[in-house]
């Protein structure tokens, strides 16, 4: 049973997200691959052509994580670009896309509209407020919720759209699900298999 939407931990026990360099898929465990934004400045033919390679493997169930950010990174344009391969990738295969988005919503929803993406996308980290959130709601965003989480944003986060994660805090999918269950006057336990049925459907939904 899969709870933890996005890892860096392979421990972790969920969707371990890897940069194309350090794939090195092991039994039993599913992943993402995708180029951070910070790690942008320079991608090489050679590693987008792994990245092509890898995202292909029958462990690899999601792109990313991918996206943009203003704080690091390339400057916007470039990861624009690379977040637009990205989407481009997994509309061919049919893959949803993790996404990493700070101070970027505008961008990240311009992008996806542009490009015409069916595919299903989970903002991971979610931790702005409600009315950053909104639109991205709107657009049918999946939003992934982790230790550090806005209480009314999580509140207006459709039921079947709410993901939770770990990412790199080094807390157990159980603490983060007992963190955010009280806001949505849940049991931790309740929440862990809402989160689970709604993973699922991401990962196994192309429209």
């Amino acid at each position: 049973m899969i709870i933890d939407a996005h890892t860096h931990y392979l421990n972790a026990g969920g969707i371990t997200s890897v940069e194309p360099a350090n794939f090195d898929p092991q039994p039993g465990h599913l992943y993402s691959v995708g180029i951070h934004p910070w790690h942008t400045q320079d991608v090489s033919n050679d590693t987008l052509q792994l990245l092509e390679q890898y995202a292909r493997h029958p462990q690899v169930v999601a792109i990313g994580e991918t996206g943009m950010d203003t704080l690091r990174g390339a400057p916007l344009d470039r990861q624009t670009e690379l977040f637009e391969h990205h989407l481009q990738l997994a509309g061919r295969l049919g893959k949803p896309v993790v996404i990493h988005c700070v101070r970027t919503s505008q961008q990240v929803l311009a992008a996806c509209r542009r490009l015409g993406v069916t595919v299903p996308r989970a903002i991971h980290g979610m931790r702005s407020n409600e009315r950053v959130a909104r639109p991205l709601i709107d657009a049918g965003f999946y939003l992934s919720f982790g230790p550090l989480f806005n209480p009314a944003t999580v509140l207006a986060t459709p039921r079947d759209r709410l993901l939770i994660e770990t990412d790199d805090s080094g807390q157990s999918i159980a603490q983060v699900a007992a963190a955010i269950a009280p806001t949505l006057g849940l049991t931790a336990p309740s929440l862990q298999a809402l989160a689970t049925a709604n993973l699922h459907h991401f990962l196994n939904c192309s429209s």
